[in-house]
């Protein structure tokens, strides 16, 4: 994006906020540069994250449509697996990246951004590889052993062969979102994978039937997407000419990666939890008629990623200088876009959730009561903020960690005990349950130990900022 583009869009948003501060109350009332940026950046996010879902959608609707509600959910549980295995292969050191490469690149040590990105690779690359062939060579052990379908061996061993490309992809998408290179890293986030997979499954099902051809599709555009990414880190940094001066040990780099992975792969079992058990438990139809629901509920997430992707580098960025004046403003501007940006679309989902899911075949219209449940606990989500990031890049990680990991013992019992006899609709019910509990605790946490207010509920959260 050249200068005069990023002025015109500034101008832009600065203009149609001011005058809608002006008519809307619950805006804050001036238009500062860390707002300007917050808008601007997110805005750019939430434009690629909403061609990312709606390509999510169109791949659900290739597999669904032409495979089934059975092939979407052996499609879903596979790529569960995937994430599981991915989330340890990373070490957390994908946000750890993005925090190291934020703090040094504002200051301009590209010798130290440089040292990062290698000892990292050189930490999740042999670990990748391990996990990948104990994957591979287990397949058949856990299909039959924890999922009780041993039908499922071939999907996990086509699917371990990504796992690899997957964590380099995470591990350059957050290293350019500490750049702040929004665009590339809200592409390669949240956009590329479901594009390139719905592309050559668009070709594919003219060619084969084959319920495995979803995750075929799934692999190969992670693959591609992992070599695009990989150019386009290296075109923004140009980290050749820089040299490894070994000023930051593996141990510094560890020591801030590992609680976020403990809190990270925390947060991913609170996430797929349900998934996992419902494959367990139930039927494949089942599972991807509850994943359907999930991936529309998660719809009103849209704007949340999006203003994360700019707000995290920079609440980084002011706890680096210690400004937590500066940090708790743009804390409270967040929550305040991503409940408003968030509400239209929480709406329609409590209000039409069997029209909606109808759109994917009348078979996942018995997902409506989940799909409800689910919206709200994305409400809270919603009404929380960005309390995960905060305290993630405050230093606050273990505190993190902790509430999501009773988060997902709560989840998991949930699950256990409702799942059996409600099914999806029980799992739902966890699942919001979960998402409640560790937003309101972090949200007191974050009020509690940096005196910031997060939670925002119109007509009664006091106008600031």
């Amino acid at each position: 994006m050249n200068k005069t583009t990023s002025f015109g869009i500034t101008f832009l948003l600065s203009h149609i906020y001011k005058k809608l501060s002006h008519y809307l109350p619950f805006l804050p009332s001036h238009f500062d540069l860390h707002l300007k940026e917050l808008l601007k950046g997110s805005s750019i996010a939430f434009i690629i994250r909403m061609l990312g879902m709606v390509t999510g959608y169109l791949f659900a609707l290739l597999v669904t449509r032409n495979y089934g509600a059975e092939a979407m959910g052996i499609f879903a549980l596979s790529q569960t697996v995937l994430l599981v295995i991915s989330l340890f292969s990373k070490l957390g050191l994908d946000t750890a990246s993005m925090r190291f490469i934020s703090e040094y690149s504002s200051q301009g040590k590209w010798n130290s951004v440089k040292e990062v990105y290698i000892k990292s690779l050189k930490m999740v690359i042999p670990v990748s590889l391990f996990l990948s062939c104990l994957f591979f060579y287990f397949s058949p052990f856990i299909s039959d052993y924890f999922f009780k379908k041993p039908h499922l061996s071939s999907y996990f061993q086509i699917i371990s062969l990504s796992i690899l490309p997957l964590v380099i992809l995470s591990i350059h998408s957050e290293s350019l979102r500490g750049l702040k290179k929004i665009i590339a890293y809200a592409f390669f986030r949240n956009m590329s994978v479901s594009l390139s997979g719905a592309v050559v499954i668009g070709i594919a099902i003219f060619l084969s039937k084959d319920a495995r051809v979803p995750v075929i599709a799934h692999v190969i555009g992670i693959i591609i997407l992992t070599i695009v990414s990989l150019i386009v880190w290296l075109k923004h940094t140009n980290i050749f000419k820089y040299t490894i001066e070994n000023s930051i040990s593996y141990n510094t780099i560890l020591n801030v990666s590992l609680p976020l992975m403990l809190s990270s792969s925390m947060l991913f079992i609170l996430q797929w939890t349900d998934t996992i058990m419902l494959g367990i438990l139930k039927t494949e139809a089942e599972v991807g008629i509850y994943n359907v629901a999930l991936k529309i509920a998660n719809f009103t997430s849209i704007s949340l990623f999006a203003i994360n992707s700019i707000a995290a580098p920079k609440f980084a960025e002011f706890y680096g200088k210690r400004d937590m004046k500066g940090l708790g403003k743009v804390a409270r501007q967040s929550t305040k876009l991503i409940f408003w940006s968030s509400f239209p679309v929480l709406l329609i989902f409590l209000f039409f959730p069997s029209m909606v899911l109808g759109v994917f075949g009348t078979e996942f219209k018995s997902g409506v009561y989940a799909l409800i449940l689910l919206t709200i606990g994305q409400f809270v989500n919603a009404i929380s903020g960005s309390v995960g990031l905060i305290l993630q890049m405050t230093g606050k990680q273990k505190a993190f960690q902790n509430i999501i990991v009773i988060a997902t013992i709560l989840n998991i019992g949930l699950n256990a005990f409702l799942i059996p006899k409600y099914g999806i609709n029980g799992a739902a019910f966890a699942t919001a349950i979960s998402i409640t509990f560790w937003n309101l605790s972090s949200v007191m946490y974050v009020k509690l130990y940096l005196n910031i207010t997060t939670l925002y509920i119109p007509m009664i959260s006091k106008k600031k900022d």
